[in-house]
């Protein structure tokens, strides 16, 4: 009796230790989608405040060091003065303006730093511990192998803008944020599911399918996003609910051939933005209506709360528009694409694995 008991102790033991350290991951894991969401909001404010060309080089380590004399300060002065930006639309700024837009470059690229070292130091000690749960490892490797691509692919945008043109790429800004909320969205997903098992489904299939649209329509609705922010297309016809008086603007298609309309006009970017958060908003209250026909009452609260973010997100963006991207409205609109992408991501989580009872 007494060595059925010591091994039943036992047994209790290692789950408590496995639910231990399960939820240790699971803290850390959200930790660092904290962290990717503080990156995106403070990339989107170097973007805001024309800040992302201020440095001129990529040094991974060194670079983590900001200028600390007169001399260093002038020296990247100097560089700066070398590039389009400088030479076309800032020249005769002071240093004292130059130092205001290299720290917010600066803190963007400190917070990617610290963020490798968040992600790389804890992961190696649950390793060494073997605190990592089973089948976990892969997925963990190929997330810090994307956020090392993330950075690489900063600088690559960051080139964009040192030779030829004024600013960077729109595309490679929008390959950069595109990358950093796919990131934040598998590191979600890998968190809700930490301390789970699978069971059988608490919602009809199609209340999960139209959930699962939702969500990528969200973050296509952010990479469409993101060529606002390229183009700065935010920062003209700043009307609602028309543009240029009218609900489909003249003036769509003038590029040729067509399809660079959708990247490069202006127009129509701003225009492509607004009729998918016109697409989305129905298609919520329709997912809404879903729920409370077909699921339980968590998921039909927890439908609820993502149509109320909703509906606060295209607020944001319509008073971020109307204001011409007032930087503090136009990062809570930023904020608020990233909280709806995570919430989006936890329902449809919350539809197909949940704890056993």
């Amino acid at each position: 009796m007494s060595s059925i008991a010591h091994s039943t102790t036992a047994s209790a033991g290692k789950a408590i230790g496995a639910a231990s350290a399960h939820w240790a991951v699971r803290i850390w894991l959200f930790a660092i989608a904290g962290l990717i969401f503080a990156m995106v909001i403070v990339g989107g404010a170097t973007r805001l405040t024309d800040s992302g060309l201020s440095i001129t080089e990529w040094q991974p380590i060194l670079g983590a060091i900001p200028p600390l004399s007169e001399a260093d300060w002038q020296d990247a002065f100097k560089k700066y003065q070398q590039i389009p930006e400088y030479k076309i639309l800032n020249d005769g700024m002071s240093l004292s303006e130059f130092k205001a837009i290299y720290w917010w470059e600066w803190a963007h690229r400190f917070l990617g730093r610290f963020l490798g070292a968040a992600f790389f130091v804890p992961f190696l000690l649950f390793w060494l511990r073997g605190a990592i749960p089973a089948g976990l490892m892969p997925r963990l490797v190929v997330l810090f192998l994307l956020g090392g691509a993330q950075g690489a692919l900063g600088w690559y945008m960051v080139m964009s803008g040192l030779v030829d043109r004024i600013d960077v790429s729109q595309y490679r800004l929008t390959a950069h944020l595109g990358l950093a909320v796919l990131i934040f969205g598998a590191i979600l997903w890998v968190a809700y599911g930490l301390g789970k098992t699978i069971r059988e489904r608490r919602a009809g299939g199609g209340l999960v399918i139209m959930t699962g649209i939702l969500a990528g329509l969200i973050y296509l609705q952010t990479l469409l996003g993101g060529f606002v922010a390229g183009t700065d297309a935010g920062l003209s016809h700043n009307t609602w609910p028309l543009m240029d008086g009218q609900i489909i603007p003249n003036g769509l298609l003038v590029m040729k051939p067509w399809y660079l309309n959708a990247f490069e006009n202006v127009l129509t970017v701003q225009f492509n933005h607004r009729m998918l958060a016109y697409l989305i908003a129905p298609l919520a209250v329709f997912n809404l209506w879903l729920a409370y026909r077909e699921a339980d009452s968590q998921a039909k609260r927890l439908a609820l709360i993502a149509t109320v973010i909703l509906i606060g997100q295209i607020a944001l963006g319509i008073f971020a528009l109307l204001t011409q991207l007032q930087i503090g409205l136009a990062l809570a609109h930023q904020a608020g694409a990233l909280i709806l992408f995570a919430f989006a991501l936890y329902q449809l989580h919350a539809l197909t694995a949940v704890p056993r009872r």
